[in-house]
């Protein structure tokens, strides 16, 4: 049975930690955001460390994010950014306290690592969305599905693609995240069963060989033949290459998914972007898609 956190109230605490890189830059904007919100922000020691590119030793890291997953009073915990260093750690963790109490784990990028093991370990519900470093850059109806999502309000969104969508309507559980750290985690323990799930992906500064590859790699694995939808989000920041790879993001995963017969969208407000919307690992959506236009909406 998948496990739902508590929603959030005014005055619970929330935890900010760094399990992989370090950040560049001050997260003030975000802490003060999370403290509009009415809770109470605790500051993880990763928060300012370093080592190399990363917030600190990997075992710096990952004490400091056992602490919060153990502390009870802390009901949710929220990644300062992600970069690289999550799937270094996530071994190394003890989720016995937390399977006991669950709390929400919010973050994306790298962070997909984290909430991509909680869900297929230990199957309970995550957050895919914005964090503090990228609050400040956010738009107000990323951050405002975020709020809403931990106080436990109803959230839907409704936009239009740019790429034709194969249209249809699907219900079912959600699961997905950055395509990248998806395909790392495959054979793992952190690896999510996609059969009958409504699927979606992400990613950033992939060359598109890399992105064609990584969709094969899963459709070989059979992961796309039993989807009931598929979500494609951003895949922005293209690497260039000298000889053209002759097919867009969106034109990749389009071929390899065309033989199926479930609804397909793309341009979903989810990803690297700063309308990155918030969507929530093992919840029920209803998901319509027409020719353009987009309806998600969770149950």
């Amino acid at each position: 049975m998948i496990k739902q956190p508590a929603h959030l109230k005014k005055g619970d605490k929330i935890a900010i930690v760094c399990p992989a890189k370090k950040l560049p830059k001050s997260i003030d904007v975000g802490i003060a955001i999370l403290q509009s919100w009415g809770l109470e922000v605790v500051i993880g020691k990763t928060v300012k460390g370093s080592y190399h590119q990363f917030a600190g030793l990997d075992r710096e890291r990952a004490d400091d994010l056992q602490q919060f997953l153990d502390d009870k009073s802390i009901k949710a915990i929220i990644a300062g950014r992600g970069g690289y260093g999550t799937i270094r750690i996530i071994d190394e963790l003890d989720f016995t306290a937390f399977n006991k109490n669950p709390k929400w784990l919010i973050g994306f990028s790298d962070i997909t690592i984290l909430l991509s093991h909680t869900f297929a370990a230990l199957q309970t519900q995550s957050i895919h969305g914005q964090m503090p470093y990228t609050f400040d850059e956010s738009t107000p109806e990323a951050l405002e599905s975020l709020r809403k999502i931990l106080f436990g309000e109803q959230v839907e969104y409704t936009y239009k693609s740019e790429f034709t969508n194969r249209i249809g309507k699907a219900e079912g559980i959600l699961i997905g995240g950055n395509l990248s750290l998806l395909i790392a985690v495959e054979g793992s323990k952190s690896e999510m069963d996609y059969t009958d799930k409504i699927l979606f992906l992400e990613d950033v500064g992939e060359h598109e060989y890399s992105i064609d590859r990584m969709i094969r790699l899963l459709k070989r694995a059979g992961k796309l033949a039993n989807l009931k939808g598929l979500i494609i989000g951003a895949f922005n920041e293209i690497s260039e290459e000298k000889i053209p790879f002759g097919q867009t993001p969106e034109e990749i995963i389009w071929d390899l998914v065309k033989e199926y017969d479930y609804p397909v969208c793309f341009n979903f407000p989810t990803g690297h972007i700063d309308d990155n919307r918030a969507m929530v690992l093992g919840k029920t959506v209803n998901l319509t898609v027409d020719t353009k236009k987009v309806d998600f909406k969770y149950l």
